[in-house]
């Protein structure tokens, strides 16, 4: 009776331990296995959107500092987060080439992941997974779902939702910060950029990050018509891949029709009867003007010989302003041979040793200083403002402070001649613009 039990308990073990092999050959979760600083991981199959390869993000200010950028995935702009960073892992790996990427869905949100490597797809039973426990990785346990041992390696298990999921409360705390719930909150693109409309206008929206990172030219009411213009343009010679910028040279290339004729060189004869033609009639003998970003001052000589030849009795008194030392430490004595200077400069040119110079008197109506426009500008009331091309470079708030001391310095009916593909934003400035010129006059 007794041997004939023995035999019972060892057949329902055998059973048991069948049973339990059955259980776990049965394949009922798989990952997507990585390495992140010598430590394998896993991440549930059905985030998985795909793998790729990567090496150009574009940057996106203010963010934090675990999102690397963001990626153009086939016309779909995703961020792209360094788990690395994320993880407060070291770093010890180059990054100079491409980097590994796991594309993850996470709700209706795509993300890109840099990890060191990608493995394998390894199926498991969930029964053999473990409840996590802070020895099995070097990172918080709250981001672990689990751990889970397969032919000899063992894995930590990412929880993916954890990690990049938004909870309701955390919804308006700041960006980057650790919500009261202790998940991080990485937004998406639409909240990055502020643009939710369309995809149109996310890429336009990381486009402006880009040309704000990579040439520090901001996007805002004073152009942005010129860059809807632009990018309808750009858009209809590239692919969806190739939209965002890849490089500095990229950027050059999306501004290279930004610029207003004759930026940095004379201006040529026609160009100067359109600029003599938006003039205004003034009374006063003596006129102010306040020429920003003068460079080497060759635009600045151009309106000098323009306005004495609108206004041949007036006194004429320009304060050309140039932040690059250099440049405007050369403008003042530049000699130039008479084939260079254009036709309506010629009456005011005096012949030198060297070669050709403006006479005295087109000299004494322009003081080169070399000054920094945001810092204080103490200058009389003002007839006109020459700044093309400039306030595109500054940031917006600092675009909408220099306006507001334009619209303080300028007289009644003033004139500010902008950069082709400017305009001044409000409704207290009317447009006197020609088919070249942009130009807008105060007070109206």
């Amino acid at each position: 009776m007794a041997a004939t039990a023995v035999i019972k308990d060892l057949a329902q073990v055998n059973a048991d331990l069948q049973a339990q092999k059955e259980r776990i050959e049965t394949v009922d979760y798989k990952m997507i296995t990585f390495s992140l600083a010598g430590k394998d991981y896993g991440v549930d199959i059905m985030n998985v959107k795909e793998i790729a390869k990567a090496d150009k993000f574009t940057f996106v200010p203010n963010a934090a500092s675990f999102v690397r950028g963001v990626y153009n995935l086939r016309g779909d702009i995703i961020p792209v987060i360094d788990l690395r960073t994320f993880f407060h892992l070291p770093r010890d790996r180059k990054s100079d080439g491409q980097e590994n990427m796991l594309i993850l869905r996470i709700n209706d949100q795509v993300y890109g992941t840099i990890v060191d490597k990608i493995d394998k797809v390894v199926g498991v039973n969930r029964e053999t997974i473990q409840p996590p426990h802070p020895i099995f990785g070097d990172i918080n346990i709250k981001y672990i779902s689990g751990v889970v041992e397969k032919s000899g390696e063992l894995y930590v298990i990412l929880d993916v939702i954890r990690i990049f999921g938004q909870k309701e409360e955390s919804k308006d705390k700041e960006r980057g910060k650790v919500s009261s719930t202790g998940d991080f909150f990485v937004p998406p693109p639409s909240d990055v950029l502020e643009h939710k409309d369309s995809a149109t206008d996310s890429t336009i929206g990381f486009l402006k990050e880009g040309l704000a990172a990579l040439k520090r030219f901001t996007v805002s009411p004073l152009n942005e018509n010129w860059m809807r213009r632009r990018f309808a343009e750009w858009s209809a010679t590239r692919t969806n891949a190739d939209l965002q910028f890849r490089n500095a040279a990229d950027a050059t290339d999306f501004l290279a029709n930004f610029f207003s004729p004759y930026t940095g060189t004379f201006w040529d004869d026609d160009y100067a009867m359109e600029v003599k033609s938006i003039l205004p009639k003034i009374s006063s003998n003596s006129i102010q003007v306040w020429h920003i970003g003068c460079g080497k001052g060759y635009e600045t000589f151009s309106f000098a010989c323009i306005l004495k030849s609108r206004y041949p009795d007036a006194q004429i008194k320009i304060w050309a302003n140039d932040n690059d030392i250099m440049a405007i430490s050369q403008a003042p004595n530049m000699t130039f041979g008479l084939e260079e200077v254009p036709e309506y400069c010629r009456p005011f040119m005096v012949k030198g040793k060297s070669g050709y110079s403006f006479n005295q008197v087109i000299k004494d109506s322009i003081v080169f200083e070399y000054h920094d426009v945001l810092h204080d500008n103490p200058l009389p009331t003002l007839d006109m403002i020459l700044v093309r091309d400039t306030l595109s470079f500054f940031t917006e708030q600092d675009q909408d402070r220099l306006i507001a001391s334009f619209a303080e310095k300028l007289k009644d009916h003033g004139l500010v001649i902008l950069g082709k593909n400017e305009g001044l934003p409000g409704g207290n400035w009317g447009s006197v613009s020609s088919e070249l010129v942009s130009a807008f006059t105060a007070g109206v």
